[in-house]
């Protein structure tokens, strides 16, 4: 049986192959989708190559080749002396450099593209999930995220970008653009925005693996660590975020016997260390949240002083209305239902939240501690008209029945 989750960890290794060969991003990368529909085709009936690796090699580049043929002459003018089919059985560079993950990483997150298009992007180029795989995850026809994948391939192109990290200062700019493309795949796919499924294991999969060969290849930046641990100790909980019928368990009524202690542990270490060194980043602050939550053995003993500290140094370090929103939660942990309501009262003016299904729900728990279960039961019931997501509608239509 062939592990196609180990194959899709052949594609930056492979692509970066062709690439540093041949050039063209583009048109390697289509060649490397057409070898693994390849081989999903012919291996499970001829199977497993000596060589995964080599096979997918030797035939995306053939599909280069023949693509190369089948191209208008100007174009085969061009590329006809870099695009020549190897001998059959031939290895191309057949020993891998260790370092094509993060410089298509870099790649896929060129400035010159929207976020939805560096996000399909890199699951595509460096996750290896088709096209139809990343169009089911974003709930989308397979059809407009070609398109999508198409126009975004066509923008690196018409940069000129090459194959290779972008010099120090832009590389340091880039970075963080890296780490929210990676932070965003695991959000989409540990709370899906909408569908039936609250959970999409192998986008979060993805952004974990992501995110450990960015800290293998950038080991000393704070807040790559701090962006892993602060997956592995969100992803730790998995587990227990789902009911029998699908539906979001909250942070407070999980089964904690149910978490990964393994993951728990690794991404505590991450954080302490990543602490120690500074300087601090919101990953780094985000993942030492995440290390409280994990760390109480109930929610009743959750260190809430401590949460809010943390949140509002995170509110300092990086301003927006969703930490803010989630340090009301943390503030009427502390000092009471009216104080977190009281904040949330001047997010309603942000229109970067105020539509949000999350700032209703939010204020319809804070009702339900202050014990205004009228307010809190109409609460829930409007955020459940405005989420689309399955799983949390379900959610909330049973907090708002809970109260009567």
């Amino acid at each position: 049986m062939t592990d196609w989750h180990a194959v899709r960890r052949l594609v930056p290794d492979v692509l970066g192959t062709l690439v540093r060969r041949y050039g063209h991003f583009d048109a390697c990368e289509d060649a490397v989708q057409e070898a693994l529909v390849a081989a999903a085709a012919q291996w499970p009936v001829e199977g497993l190559p000596e060589s995964p690796r080599s096979w997918l090699v030797t035939v995306a580049s053939r599909r280069l080749a023949d693509q190369v043929r089948s191209d208008a002459a100007r174009r085969r003018r061009e590329e006809a002396d870099a695009l020549r089919t190897p001998p059959a059985g031939a290895e191309v560079n057949s020993e891998p450099t260790g370092d094509d993950t993060l410089t298509l990483l870099f790649l896929c997150c060129h400035p010159a593209l929207t976020p939805p298009s560096q996000i399909a992007l890199t699951l595509r180029a460096v996750g290896g999930l088709s096209t139809a795989e990343i169009a089911r995850a974003f709930l989308v026809p397979e059809a407009t995220m070609a398109q999508r994948i198409s126009r975004a391939k066509h923008r690196i192109k018409a940069a000129g970008a090459g194959f290779a990290l972008p010099p120090p200062a832009e590389q340091a700019r880039r970075l963080g653009v890296v780490l929210q493309v990676v932070y965003l795949v695991f959000n989409e796919g540990y709370t899906a925005t909408s569908g039936a499924q609250l959970v999409r294991a192998e986008l979060t999969a993805e952004a974990i693996r992501l995110a450990r060969e960015l800290h293998r290849l950038v080991p000393g930046d704070g807040e790559v660590a701090g962006l892993l641990g602060l997956l592995l100790l969100t992803d730790a909980r998995r587990r227990a975020r789902t009911a029998p019928d699908g539906s979001l368990v909250p942070l407070s009524e999980q089964d904690r016997t149910l978490w990964n202690t393994e993951a728990i542990a690794e991404g505590v270490a991450l954080v302490t260390d990543t602490l120690s060194r500074g300087p601090i980043g919101p990953y780094q602050l985000q993942a030492a949240i995440a290390a409280v939550h994990d760390e109480a053995p109930t929610a009743d003993v959750t260190d809430w002083p401590q949460i809010l500290a943390l949140y509002t140094v995170l509110e300092h370090v990086a301003p927006n209305p969703t930490v803010t929103l989630n340090r009301a939660v943390a503030v009427a942990e502390v000092h009471g239902p009216a104080a977190g309501l009281a904040l949330l009262d001047a997010l309603s003016a942000d229109e970067r939240i105020s539509a949000s299904h999350h700032l209703v729900s939010v204020r319809a728990h804070l009702l339900e501690m202050a014990a205004d279960h009228d307010a809190a039961r109409a609460g829930y019931q409007e955020a459940a008209r405005r989420t689309t997501s399955e799983p949390e509608r379900r959610h909330l239509q049973t907090r708002a029945a809970r109260l009567g």
